[in-house]
């Protein structure tokens, strides 16, 4: 396996680079806007594709990378279902699993820093963002912070995690970079607390002055959704209600960009065909089944996917490999259902 602790000393943030081997696919935790460029690099010196981005919640002392690596290398963008960010390609829950190619995170919702707090869990390693950092807890006084749920996420969810789990914390400002689950249990000051009460009166009195960027950084961080627009004005998109429709049509081919846990868990409109995103390029060559379906048949290609991210990018592969009938139903399959449109399980 490959593993990168990178660090941007302005906000102390960790970003972390995960494959299981070189020549891979990869996903990057917590991305920095001003580190994106080294991420690239490193991503091309070990022959990587990077295929996922995730931010733990919504950072609110420096801008994510999300949309910048969305935007260079066609990635999917995930975080928790609670964000207040706009668009990101996928939503997870406690329960789901982040996978890339030999490599899977089982996702845990850990608020209390904030409402949408995340912690990811792989293969004796825990990535915890802020909600438990090394000797210390994320503050809870902004973006909807809650002492009360932080300490329910840390004693009975984190620390119940095996003693050995190595913990990756998405910042650190001592210059510590990684701790273990049985360590913070006997030296971390702010777990020593003997109630729940105890620890609330703890950390509503830290007093603590704001984050530096946090004016700037949250409003940011909430509009990293891929301007969804902009393919609407070259006519790539339909509406749910154009779509509907579609639906049915001989001449029509509505396919489902999502992975199979998301059909599952939010249910598909019925008849369409499910080709995963990460095998979009390899379904628009030569004998692949999209190209097949178009050139063959002429069906027009309908791509749908969460809330339309990997199906407007999807479009304009599309349109290069030369479907130039293919659009995308705009917002995806949240819109479909805003619009009352019919789902299956």
């Amino acid at each position: 396996m490959l593993f990168r602790q990178l660090f941007d000393s302005a906000s102390g943030t960790y970003t972390y680079l995960i494959a299981s081997r070189p020549g891979g696919e990869a996903l990057i935790i917590d991305p920095v806007l001003e580190k994106v460029d080294r991420y690239l690099q490193l991503v091309r010196e070990l022959d990587l594709k990077l295929v996922k981005a995730v931010d733990t919640h919504l950072h609110a002392d420096h801008i994510t990378g999300l949309g910048a690596l969305r935007d260079q290398t066609h990635c999917i963008t995930v975080m928790g279902e609670q964000t207040k960010a706009d668009v990101v390609a996928m939503r997870v829950a406690e329960g789901d699993r982040v996978a890339i190619e030999g490599l899977s995170l089982d996702v845990l919702y850990t608020p209390g820093h904030t409402d949408d707090s995340y912690s990811f869990v792989m293969g004796g390693r825990v990535f915890t963002g802020d909600t438990l950092l090394i000797r210390g807890t994320g503050r809870t006084d902004f973006q909807n912070g809650d002492p009360r749920a932080q300490y329910d996420s840390i004693f009975n969810k984190l620390l119940r995690l095996p003693d050995d789990t190595l913990l990756y914390p998405a910042h650190d400002y001592k210059g510590d970079t990684v701790s273990t689950i049985g360590e913070e249990k006997r030296y971390n000051p702010r777990l020593r607390v003997k109630s729940i009460d105890e620890y609330v009166d703890l950390m509503n009195n830290l007093n603590l002055p704001n984050p530096k960027m946090m004016d700037v950084a949250v409003p940011a961080n909430m509009r990293v959704g891929l301007h969804q627009d902009e393919v609407a004005r070259k006519g790539w998109a339909v509406s749910p209600t154009v779509a509907r429709a579609l639906q049915g049509r001989p001449d029509v081919a509505i396919v489902d960009l999502r992975e199979k846990s998301e059909r599952e868990r939010h249910g598909i409109i019925s008849g369409s065909l499910h080709v995963p995103y990460p095998d979009l390029v390899e379904s628009l060559g030569a004998g692949g089944i999209l190209q097949e379906l178009a050139a063959a048949t002429g069906k027009r290609i309908v791509f749908y996917c969460a809330f339309g991210e990997r199906s407007a990018m999807a479009v304009q592969a599309a349109q290069d490999a030369g479907l130039k009938s293919a659009c995308h139903i705009e917002g995806g399959i949240d819109a479909w259902k805003k619009a009352d449109g019919p789902v299956s399980s």
